[in-house]
């Protein structure tokens, strides 16, 4: 592929195909159907962080007037211990089911132990307060540290540590460890002439996306089911619902309705398996919405963490040896993320000794949930604070430390491959040479510079093109929209068929319109999906060609195609895809192309990033007022997306960072709940987020598309706690920056 290739509509800046639906109100969200006949549907929820359900009774909720049906745990069907795809992992079964609707014990505050379905959201309410339930309760652990203690109480008796030499035989809140090496850590410190150490902290927060979860269902007579909802992954919803509910796929069909954000949050199920036994008990279309605090109390956040790291260095900044620890908060069920970052922290650096272990620990917190990049920004905030503190060890510049390590093509990763090409040295070129890097700094003000690395992901993608008479032509997809990717897809299109882009019109397809794709998330849509669109719209030309040479009397290897026209290389003959098209029933039929994939090579993608930011040393308050996000993108199929995609990776990262995270009380009741007292940033706490898109190509995809959505989330939380520990003159360990924590930096250096 040639970096230089000039495109017709790819790297252009068009129209979103949705946009005028979403600007106008037209766009159907997830609470926005009704069927004729439909209740509500509505959960209670435990009070406690810890505690065993001694006993529940429903009875006089089931016999309240408008009161159609209840639904417990026990109503799932007989599950398996089995994993199934669920978003960027997997989940189990058994816990999936345990988290919907609580078993024996509720494990944390807000769990859910029951549901109703009432004619009225007022009735459902009034219903919920009859449900009696008596509980036991029990001392609960509300961080990783104190789950690991050996006299920590244990939210299951049935869970064994795995990763272990070892099979242990005490059931511990340790699910697993994991461990990655490269080389020998102990001889690479032996040779270095400078070490830094230190432990790095990082709380429990959410995605903070601005739609709650919401599902509208219906179970027919028949055991033909439906599900309308808000998700990333409308097919994974299916395997997750029928599993659970015993169901065979081709009875239920999803339907994913346009979604108000997701980051991650939205890849698994809630509200759906349990609205689905409430209509099937009722014998009516159930809708079920969260409000803004069940979906703080009870959605997956992502893991707060606890990590330690050591690097050694030579005088020059050869990095010689680097060694984390890693714990991570599952939440409530094991599965944190706790691989992810460290197979990431110390991606972004090519050096010989390298070596990670990491905790998945239980918590009497929400199990936690993907959130853009998961594990990455955890990990990597510790490795990019201590890089940051070596090169102020050692006296150099921290973009010429991290130039001088840098991963390149053919760097060994500590989870397995080489690199091919990648971009991260074009990404800290960019930034070592930008404006922003070599502006002075005022009084009170720092800087702060971070890498982050992502691997991309590929997966399963299917796609159905549908020419029509007229040339035009419908690209039927199964990857929910959420940062612009049915434009992507639309240009893809176009550029293989050579037709305007406004005649394809993409659109997502439920679950029974299409073979089963991956969810939208890793990075995978434009990449995978793409390479999904490009097969099929390759499809179709095979195709145009094929009936262009029927009706010329040729064989196909006759027949060229280019800029949406066939052309007769034995003859003066040519006709276009819409003349093909017109002609398609006379050749055979309508015209369709298929691509079904499983796509392999996703493009790692590197960013680095640039923070100033402002310390008011009377307050805490801290102010960021210049930011710019350079990333990779392989290639930038719709500039403007990815720097979208750019920018709110960096507004995340800054929130998370400076304002956001749970806190709780001793007994482990969430205390801030709403967006009030859960800080996230607006546009008026933030300067412009400028942005460089670098385009090194992805030799994997025919575009050279890396995915963009996700290394942007992980270098802010570095960047910020680096420049707020310059402008304070001191370490910082612990994030969030808030105010109370910046002030006691500031007091205690003082």
């Amino acid at each position: 592929m040639s970096e230089a290739q000039d495109y017709k509509y790819i790297g252009q800046r068009t129209i979103r195909p949705d946009g005028f639906d979403k600007v106008t109100g037209r766009a159907s969200y997830g609470a926005d159907l009704s069927l004729p006949g439909m209740i509500w549907g509505k959960t209670l929820r435990s009070p406690h962080a810890h505690a065993r359900i001694t006993r529940l009774d429903t009875s006089k909720a089931e016999a309240m007037p408008g009161v159609l049906a209840v639904a417990v745990h026990s109503d799932f069907a007989a599950v398996s211990d089995e994993a199934i795809q669920a978003g960027e992992g997997s989940a189990n079964l058994i816990d999936l089911a345990s988290n919907i609707l609580a078993k024996n014990k509720v494990l944390y505050h807000g769990h859910a132990v029951a549901a109703v379905a009432a004619k009225t959201e007022a009735l459902a309410e009034q219903a919920l307060a009859l449900i009696e339930v008596e509980y036991e309760v029990l001392p609960p652990v509300m961080t990783a540290l104190a789950a690991m203690a050996a006299d920590a109480p244990v939210l299951h008796d049935d869970m064994f540590t795995t990763g272990l030499e070892e099979t242990p035989d005490k059931a511990s809140n340790i699910a697993n460890r994991v461990e990655f090496k490269i080389g020998d850590v102990e001889a690479g410190f032996a040779e270095a002439d400078v070490i830094v150490e230190g432990t790095y902290k990082t709380p429990t927060c959410h995605q903070g996306y601005i739609e709650p979860h919401a599902c509208t269902v219906r179970y027919d007579e028949d055991g033909q089911s439906m599900i309308w909802c808000c998700t990333q992954g409308h097919f994974d919803v299916r395997t997750s619902t029928a599993k659970l509910l015993g169901m065979e796929l081709s009875k239920l069909k999803v339907v994913a309705s346009e979604i108000g954000g997701g980051f991650g949050g939205k890849t698994t199920v809630y509200q759906e398996p349990v609205a689905l036994i409430l209509s099937k008990k009722s014998g009516r279309p159930v809708k079920m919405v969260m409000d803004r605090d069940e979906v703080q109390l009870a959605t997956g956040p992502t893991s707060a963490s606890h990590n330690w790291v050591k690097i050694g260095a030579r005088k020059d900044g050869t990095i010689t040896a680097m060694q984390g620890k890693f714990i991570y908060e599952a939440g409530a069920f094991k599965g944190s993320p706790v691989m992810m970052g460290c197979m990431t922290a110390f991606t972004p650096y090519e050096v010989p000794n390298l070596y990670a272990e990491g905790f998945d620990v239980v918590v009497n917190k929400p199990k936690v949930a993907a959130y853009r990049a998961p594990g990455a920004p955890q990990g990597e905030f510790a490795a990019e604070m201590a890089v940051n503190e070596l090169a102020a060890k050692l006296g150099m510049d921290p973009i010429e430390l991290r130039l001088k390590n840098a991963a390149k093509e053919g760097t060994q990763t500590i989870y397995g491959p080489k690199f091919k090409r990648v971009g991260l040295v074009e990404c800290l070129e960019a930034a070592r040479d930008s404006e922003h890097y070599k502006a002075a700094l005022a009084e009170n003000q720092g800087r702060g510079v971070a890498s982050g690395f992502w691997f991309n992901v590929g997966g399963q993608s299917s796609v159905v093109i549908n020419m029509n008479p007229d040339g035009t032509g419908t690209i039927v997809e199964g990857s929910p929209d959420i940062g612009g990717s049915r434009a992507s897809m639309q240009m893809m299109a176009a550029e293989e068929l050579g037709i305007p882009l406004e005649k394809l019109k993409p659109i997502v397809a439920d679950t029974e319109m299409l073979a089963y794709s991956q969810g939208t998330g890793g990075s995978r849509t434009t990449f995978a999906t793409g390479m999904a669109v490009i097969e099929a719209a390759q499809d179709v030309v095979r195709q145009l060609k094929e009936r262009a040479a029927a009706l010329w009397n040729v064989t196909a290897e006759q027949v060229d195609y280019a800029d949406g026209v066939a052309y007769n290389t034995a003859g003066e003959d040519k006709m276009t895809c819409a003349e093909i098209c017109s002609k398609a029933d006379r050749t055979g039929g309508q015209i369709t192309g298929r691509g079904n994939i499983n796509a392999r090579g996703a493009g790692p993608s590197f960013a680095v990033h640039i923070c100033d930011l402002e310390v008011d040393p009377e307050t805490g308050k801290t102010d960021v007022i210049r930011y710019t996000a350079i990333q990779d993108a392989g290639k930038a199929i719709h500039p403007s997306y990815v720097e979208g995609q750019l920018q709110g990776g960096a507004v995340q990262g800054i929130g998370w960072a400076l304002n956001e995270e749970y806190v709780y009380s001793p007994e482990g009741k969430l205390e801030n709940m709403g967006f009030l007292d859960y800080r996230i940033p607006v546009a008026s706490d933030l300067p412009m987020i400028d942005t460089v898109v670098i385009e090194v190509p992805n030799a994997f995809h025919p575009f050279g598309v890396r995915g963009v959505g996700e290394s942007g989330i992980i270098p802010p939380l570095a960047a910020v706690g680096t420049a707020a520990a310059n402008a304070i003159g001191t370490h910082v360990t612990e994030l969030p920056l808030s105010p109370p924590r910046v002030l006691k930096l500031v007091q205690e250096k003082g």
